[in-house]
């Protein structure tokens, strides 16, 4: 069995980072493709990025793009989010999840995804 537990979630104002960190417990931890996710109130949960088993190729969402950066390590089976230059539309829950059907490619849909963390609370004050 695979369990997700996410950290690093608070609140911020608007243009601050953070850092969320996911540790994956499961001896196939460096197989699966592994991504984030949020979920606002009143909205549908969606893909936030994604990272290939080998951390070589990585994928994010338009409104991410260029502010947030996914990466792993595989040696501490942990995968993490920093977040730069956030905004009052970032925040929500933001969930780790793990894809794996999958070691090389990145799927944004969450139906793809196999295993899911509790989630971690970011909140962004303007």
């Amino acid at each position: 069995q695979v369990q997700l537990v996410e950290s690093g979630g608070g609140l911020v104002q608007a243009g601050e980072s953070l850092r969320l960190s996911c540790a994956v417990s499961g001896r196939t931890f460096s197989a699966y493709v592994m991504g984030w996710f949020r979920q606002a109130p009143g909205k549908e949960r969606e893909f936030v990025a994604a990272i290939r088993w080998s951390g070589g190729r990585t994928l994010y969402a338009d409104s991410v793009k260029g502010r947030f950066t996914i990466s792993r390590d595989n040696n501490k089976n942990t995968v993490s989010l920093q977040m730069n230059s956030l905004k009052p539309e970032d925040t929500a829950v933001y969930y780790c999840a793990a894809d794996k059907s999958s070691m090389i490619v990145l799927r944004t849909a969450t139906r793809a995804y196999d295993y899911w963390g509790q989630g971690t609370q970011v909140t962004v004050s303007s």
